[in-house]
């Protein structure tokens, strides 16, 4: 039945896929778990970038602000949307945050191809320079779309997450209710 359904309503396979695997092993292996900005932050260190990988209509980036407001990095937080003319600015920030412990999100990384080999050796002198001296509050988040110049040094040296836009009434609650805190239930 799946193969005909990709043959014929290709666009209707990961659903159907979705609908057998929950058939045949359980709902519970039909819903993927979502990881927290707080379990990406706990995991990440100031040699280690986190890559988020976009998909149509996802973006992390409200996430990640509201998590550094959180965290009490409002004022350190920088983003920069990568673009044409953007490479020079992107240097200059990270070397800034390396220094002074800022937050950097990167967006769009996809958009600036010829920026890549810069990118990709930052974050290897990130990784294995270990005598430059990096404040520990230093974080390089990154966002791409899936493309095939992204350097692959740069994703095997960092946390890679994808985000997805919520499919369905009950992920769309699922991802409402996990920007709650126990703290601000606790407030109302």
């Amino acid at each position: 039945k799946l193969l005909l359904i990709r043959v014929l309503k290709p666009e209707n396979i990961v659903l159907s896929i979705g609908q057998y695997v929950s058939g045949q092993l359980g709902k519970f292996y039909e819903e993927s778990a979502t990881a927290t900005m707080e379990d990406v932050y706990v995991e990440s260190d100031c040699r280690t970038p986190v890559i988020f990988i976009l998909s149509q209509g996802a973006d992390p980036s409200n996430q990640l602000i509201k998590f550094a407001k959180d965290k009490g990095f409002e004022k350190s937080f920088i983003p920069l949307s990568l673009g044409q003319g953007q490479g020079k600015k992107a240097e200059a920030l990270i070397a800034r945050g390396i220094k002074e412990g800022l937050w950097v999100l990167l967006q769009n990384c996809h958009l600036a191809k010829s920026w890549m080999p810069s990118l990709e050796k930052i974050v290897e002198n990130l990784a294995s320079n270990f005598d430059e001296q990096i404040h520990k509050d230093f974080r390089l988040f990154l966002t791409s779309m899936p493309a095939t110049y992204f350097p692959v040094s740069v994703l095997q040296n960092g946390l890679k997450l994808t985000t997805e836009p919520p499919r369905g009434l009950k992920a769309n609650l699922k991802r409402s209710y996990q920007d709650f805190s126990q703290a601000l239930l606790d407030q109302c």
